[in-house]
């Protein structure tokens, strides 16, 4: 690890980089959050430019992944659905009611083209604002919700 990376009294993540550059106010980016979301780590610069790339969080110190991740933590938001409970028709758009790992939500899905297949099992849906909702292995929803999710397929 040829840096160093610390959060300062504001709250923000400071790097310090090998030549002794510092860089404050830094994020962490993923480059794939969903297929390996603990692999290909950018800390990119208040400009938008890449600073340091990391390949793989498990190389650092516990105390930079920890910061690492508890940033990404703070910005990211996808629910991943545990289970589908209503919608409101099976044409669209359509109310969707779904259990998530944060809690019951409605949203309103506009289309069927807003279901996204990543790998064979696994959906992004993202609703009319915008919102992705990560459902991370469609055949092991429950019956009710594999039935619902299937008239959308």
């Amino acid at each position: 690890m040829d840096f160093q990376l610390t959060r300062n009294q504001a709250g923000r993540l400071v790097l310090t980089l090998s030549d002794g550059v510092v860089h404050e106010g830094v994020l962490p980016v993923r480059a794939f959050p969903v297929h390996a979301p603990d692999d290909y780590v950018a800390l990119v610069g208040v400009q938008g430019k890449e600073l340091v790339w990391i390949d793989h969080l498990e190389e650092l110190t516990e105390d930079v992944r920890s910061l690492i991740l508890e940033e990404i933590a703070s910005r990211e938001v996808m629910p991943t659905i545990l289970s589908i409970a209503n919608v409101s028709t099976y044409s669209t758009p359509s109310t969707w009611d779904v259990v998530t790992d944060r809690g019951t939500t409605r949203f309103v899905l506009k289309g069927e083209e807003d279901i996204r297949r990543l790998a064979s099992a696994a959906l992004i849906i993202t609703d009319s604002h915008g919102m992705r909702f990560y459902l991370a292995d469609m055949l092991q929803l429950d019956k009710n919700s594999r039935r619902i999710l299937d008239r959308f397929l």
